[in-house]
């Protein structure tokens, strides 16, 4: 049996800011992981592409504010440049 992926460690090196925010980056990192893992059976952030990001963003938050899409993209940005990837994602 194989631990679940830690999010958590995976972010801490580029989470910055006030508690809050750092909390929030995390629940929404998260979200992130369990959507595209129950699409794509992709576990972690490791062997996610960039189709799986610009879906997420543009067709499993269709349906959500824009305030709320701003926030998750900051999110996935993070995550983005976390695995070294310098390619925008939604060029």
């Amino acid at each position: 049996m194989t631990k679940p992926f830690n999010m958590a460690l995976f972010l801490s090196g580029v989470l910055t800011g006030s508690k809050a925010t750092q909390q929030r980056h995390l629940r929404q990192a998260r979200i992130m992981q369990s959507a595209i893992q129950q699409r794509w059976q992709r576990d972690n952030p490791w062997t996610w592409q960039l189709k799986h990001v610009r879906w997420f963003l543009t067709q499993h938050l269709k349906d959500h504010s824009d305030a709320t899409r701003y926030y998750y993209r900051l999110t996935a940005v993070l995550v983005w440049n976390r695995l070294g990837n310098n390619r925008e994602l939604l060029a």
